[in-house]
């Protein structure tokens, strides 16, 4: 590894670009080393992590409005879309859009939490639309997605994007923009100019995941895909971008960020060094964001020993500092305790989570979302006795530089009516590679037939699950087994939210 020191410097200093952040991420993924057997085989396990999601949400709102806005966007030898067959293509940045929104609605995928937070696996959607469209193998795929996690882990291992409430787009872009770089094997110069309009045009606000939070949250990935596929395409036209985009007088790091007084030190493999960013990564059991995950599994075992939870007076979580004020009290969000908040305000209400997952004993991406559940009384009554907060030895088990001592959970204090008090604690969800039940190839399988059984056919399932397992050795034009389509009727009509713009005249 090598570690850069990365801050603001002068105009006048005319920052070499072989000295900038963007140009260092440029030339590793331009030159990253051979990958080992165990990476291949977690991307493997993520792209049927990706699918399994991606089809469960098939026909959600917010879905079905984004593959409707793809389809609009037809192309002869382009990518395809998730539940539609390979008669089907579009453009592939649309592609992107399309899938990656599929795989994020759900909130169920992988995550990586460090300084900032994060979803690596929202690459993988883009990189695997560029792919089908660009003819590419397996094996270009493979370089490609293990780059954008080595990246990505980097960036959010070094920069904390949430102390300046920016969303944290601002590093999945660029990160799948060298992932796409990777993959199509161009030189530095290129790379250096696509991430740096990447990084340029990606920063925004984290109010997208701040009150009444909004399906907004699932499109992030797929505008993002969609923004690197176009800054890639331009680079190779030959066009500069804004730089130094990380270190310049009037940069993100200037102005969005620390400023120029705030340094950060960015670790990023060498030049030829194999990448194992993901291995770092960990996926989720539950339809719920990933600081939830943990005290789920902690709930369930908790709800026995309480027995009546009508007899509870009052619950309190002590935490991480982010879970505290993300997921928690500490948000100060009165929507995460509302009944009539949406999906996507309970999926980060720990409140929430921890009431139903009390009384259910268990965790259903649909079941434990529904209004009716929300607003059950017994529900409600728990949810608002439930209160967290930040216990700092947790805030240094989360920011932990060795990730085998990580944790992200927290300590469940219940106390009764009669005075009783039961407690419990843990520090990483049963599914984390330091878990009680760590993840597997075979557990991924299991997913994807839990969440596809009443859409595809055993054979189905398990041709797409072969396919996934050998990606790295599919021929050129052999991708599209990547992105399962399902039977005629399955999918929801492409326009169940009306006609938009994109629409208009192709009738």
């Amino acid at each position: 590894m090598n570690t850069y020191s990365v801050k603001v410097h002068p105009s006048a200093a005319n920052l070499p670009r072989e000295h900038q952040l963007a140009w260092h991420i440029a030339a590793f993924a331009a030159h990253c080393g051979p990958l080992d057997a165990d990476v291949v085989d977690m991307i493997a396990c993520r792209i049927v992590d990706n699918a399994s999601v991606g089809l469960a949400a098939i026909n959600r709102a917010p879905v079905a409005a984004a593959r409707a806005m793809a389809l609009a966007h037809p192309r002869k030898g382009g990518a395809t879309v998730y539940g539609l067959g390979s008669d089907v293509r579009v453009d592939a940045e649309w592609a992107a859009w399309a899938n990656a929104t599929a795989v994020r609605e759900l909130d169920f995928h992988d995550t990586f939490l460090a300084a900032d937070y994060s979803h690596p696996g929202d690459a993988i959607s883009p990189l695997i639309a560029v792919a089908q469209q660009m003819g590419l193998d397996g094996s270009a795929l493979a370089r490609g997605i293990a780059v954008s996690y080595e990246v990505h882990v980097a960036l959010v291992k070094a920069i904390s994007l949430h102390k300046y409430k920016k969303d944290h787009v601002a590093h999945l872009a660029p990160a799948t923009t060298a992932g796409i770089g990777a993959m199509l094997g161009l030189p530095t110069e290129i790379i250096f100019q696509a991430v740096n309009q990447a990084v340029h045009l990606s920063f925004s606000t984290r109010q997208s995941r701040k009150g009444e939070i909004s399906s907004w949250k699932a499109y992030v990935p797929g505008f993002s895909g969609k923004l690197a596929t176009e800054c890639v395409d331009r680079a190779m036209r030959g066009e500069a971008s804004p730089s130094p985009i990380y270190e310049g007088e009037e940069s993100v790091l200037a102005w969005m960020l620390g400023g120029k007084n705030e340094a950060y030190e960015v670790s990023l493999p060498a030049v030829g060094e194999s990448p194992r960013g993901i291995m770092e990564t960990y996926t989720k059991a539950h339809s719920a964001e990933y600081q939830a995950q943990a005290l789920i599994d902690l709930a369930i075992d908790l709800s026995a020993q309480i027995g009546d939870l009508t007899k509870v007076k009052d619950i309190l979580l002590e935490t991480s500092h982010h879970t505290h004020n993300v997921i928690g009290t500490g948000a100060n969000d009165p929507q995460k305790m509302d009944p009539e908040a949406s999906r996507e305000t309970l999926d980060h209400s720990i409140m929430y989570i921890l009431a139903v997952a009390l009384e259910d004993r268990n965790w259903h991406h649909v079941n434990s979302y529904t209004r009716e559940r929300a607003r059950t009384a017994s529900t409600v009554a728990l949810w608002h006795k439930i209160a967290t907060v930040e216990e700092p030895s947790w805030t240094i088990r989360y920011l932990d530089p060795n990730p085998a001592k990580r944790a992200f959970g927290g300590k469940i204090i219940v106390t009764l009516d009669d005075g009783q008090v039961i407690t419990g604690e843990r520090g990483v969800a049963d599914a984390h590679p330091n878990g009680n039940h760590p993840w597997t190839w075979q557990d991924y399988a299991n997913k994807f037939d839990t969440l596809t059984m009443d859409d595809l056919s055993d054979s189905e399932r398990k041709t797409f699950l072969a396919a996934a397992k050998a990606f790295a050795t599919l021929p050129a034009g052999a991708l599209d087994a990547l992105i399962p389509a399902l039977q005629l009727g399955r999918v929801s009509p492409s326009k169940p939210t009306g006609q938009g713009i994109f629409d208009h005249g192709l009738e």
